[in-house]
């Protein structure tokens, strides 16, 4: 039989979901819970095959939980059942390793597909759910300017490049040494993943433009 801990900071609905759990499936509830620490101390005296948890709880998130549990390498299968999730939740849950995700507005038997998926070693990530959070991270990131990932001296050494400047030139302008604004435009290179000046002032001159 599979051993779960249930974790929700709604006493109702706990109580209403280990009894839906109790009725519809073959799984012993071991140990029920309200936070986030008591779901850690839960699955450390249990060490069930599968936690159901909330996303957002107190003291302890469900993603700081599934972190701990990946990081401890505890055998135990994550599945987060909860109200709303946020793009960055999803990407960070599935990242993290989380085997289930479920949606409170979803029908009963959604959480006992899943459940009944997890115990036998399948995951249970709804395309609806997850393809969206994707798709926008994906295109955010390409939004996102490549100089955001520069300090603020390191762009404004590139700034100097893009407008011509020489290294020694750069070097009396932000009254520097030479070598190390030889350092800062190596680690520019690094970071916007380029190998000469002339491709680092092309980059900011077209990130100026959009």
């Amino acid at each position: 039989m599979t051993s779960l801990v249930l974790c929700d900071d709604h006493p109702l609905i706990l109580r209403g979901l280990a009894n839906l759990i109790a009725a519809d499936t073959d799984i012993d509830i071991v140990a029920t819970c309200g936070d986030g620490q008591q779901a850690i101390d839960a699955i450390l005296e249990h060490m069930p095959d599968v936690a159901v948890l909330d996303i957002s709880m107190p003291h302890r998130d469900g993603i700081e939980v599934l972190r701990q549990v990946a990081r401890e390498q505890w055998p135990v299968r994550v599945v987060f059942l909860t109200g709303c999730i946020t793009d960055e939740q999803v990407i960070q849950a599935i990242a993290a390793g989380a085997y289930g995700i479920v949606l409170k507005e979803s029908a009963a038997a959604s959480l006992v597909d899943c459940l009944g998926h997890v115990a036998e070693g399948r995951k249970w990530l709804p395309s609806s759910i997850v393809q969206p959070a994707i798709s926008r991270a994906s295109a955010a990131a390409r939004r996102t300017s490549p100089f955001a990932l520069l300090t603020r001296r390191e762009k404004e050494v590139a700034r100097l490049i893009a407008d011509g400047l020489s290294n020694k030139d750069v070097a009396v302008r932000l009254a520097l040494s030479e070598g190390t604004v030889k350092i800062h435009l190596h680690t520019i290179y690094s970071k916007l993943g380029v190998d000469n000046r002339t491709a680092v002032a092309i980059l900011f001159t077209r990130d100026q433009m959009q």
